[in-house]
């Protein structure tokens, strides 16, 4: 069985790539959230209305599309809402009213940002998020502001709310147990795209460091090192795309993908992040290069919507 992307979707994520990449450089990273890049992702490309139905404003795509374009977004290290803008619109489509709905969807498929929190726990943009839905006993579209709070990985932003006050707009059981799976597997995604940016700089930087005369690239124990981390990399997607698939199409094991797929990814990239940093030796531990922040994304990623060790547990054997 061979599962690849459609002509339409690898256009889609070779759209992505490319705006991205003219955009996003070392210095953006170190800049932050760009709120224009932002919009222009979801103007020209729709990012955030990809998943979202046609009849509260979206594209009328899949949840497996989001996917792809967050596995981009993964790649380009770029601080970016996508993530929290599409567990708020799976939480709602999960367990909003159909008024929440009308109201709220249109505003997040135009790119409003959005962000789903737990009360006294971190979430994702919570703290610059126009469109901020609460899960505590009730569902709520919350009347007051999340708290910032600091990440390890400065490109994160993570807000935390202290109570669930606000307006009801659903069922907050069918929202949380929603967005648990689509946040670990966005992450997934996220992991994927980073861990194939993280290879390609290691094998590049292998071809140009020189040492007793000829390129370590050509080392052959280096050489494993790297087919090892491929090896990882592919893993990845493949796990990645599997849950992505599943949960976007609502099957039975979509529960089950999730939790191998946010363990595996996130242990590959936790290991993949460290041969990096190993590999580009220290160059890598310095402001200026890159190879840090794929280091702090990796670790940032891992605890994002649960811990590798967590979701293995809820693995059913």
């Amino acid at each position: 069985m061979e599962f690849a992307l459609s002509e339409e979707q690898q256009e889609l994520a070779a759209t992505v790539r490319s705006g991205l990449g003219k955009r996003v450089d070392s210095a953006a990273l170190r800049a932050g959230y760009d709120a224009e890049l932002w919009q222009v992702l979801c103007e020209q490309i729709g990012v955030a209305a990809l998943a979202i139905p046609e009849a509260y404003g979206g594209v009328g795509a899949s949840l497996f599309e989001s996917m792809i374009v967050l596995e981009e977004v993964g790649r380009s290290l770029v601080s970016s809402p996508l993530l929290a803008s599409v567990v708020t619109a799976e939480a709602l489509l999960a367990g909003g009213t159909e008024a929440a709905k009308a109201e709220l969807l249109p505003r997040i498929a135009a790119g409003e940002v959005a962000a789903f929190a737990v009360p006294d726990e971190p979430a994702l943009d919570a703290d610059h998020a126009s469109v901020l839905v609460v899960a505590g006993d009730s569902l709520v579209l919350a009347d007051n502001a999340a708290a910032a709070v600091p990440s390890m990985d400065q490109t994160i932003r993570l807000g935390v709310v202290s109570s669930a006050a606000g307006r009801p707009v659903g069922d907050a059981l069918n929202a949380r147990e929603r967005a648990a799976l689509v946040g670990a597997v966005g992450v997934a995604a996220l992991s994927v795209g980073l861990a194939e940016r993280a290879l390609e700089m290691t094998v590049a930087y292998s071809k140009e460091r020189v040492q007793f005369g000829r390129p370590i690239g050509s080392f052959q124990a280096l050489k494993h090192r790297m087919a090892d981390l491929l090896v990882l990399v592919e893993m990845s997607r493949s796990a990645s795309w599997a849950a992505s698939y599943a949960l976007a199409t609502d099957a039975p094991n979509a529960g089950q993908l999730a939790h191998v797929a946010k363990s595996y990814c996130s242990e590959a990239l936790d290991q993949i992040a460290a041969e990096t940093v190993q590999l580009h030796g220290g160059i890598a531990i310095t402001w200026e290069h890159d190879a840090q922040l794929v280091f702090k994304r990796a670790h940032a990623l891992s605890q994002l919507f649960g811990a590798a060790h967590l979701h293995r547990a809820l693995v059913e054997l």
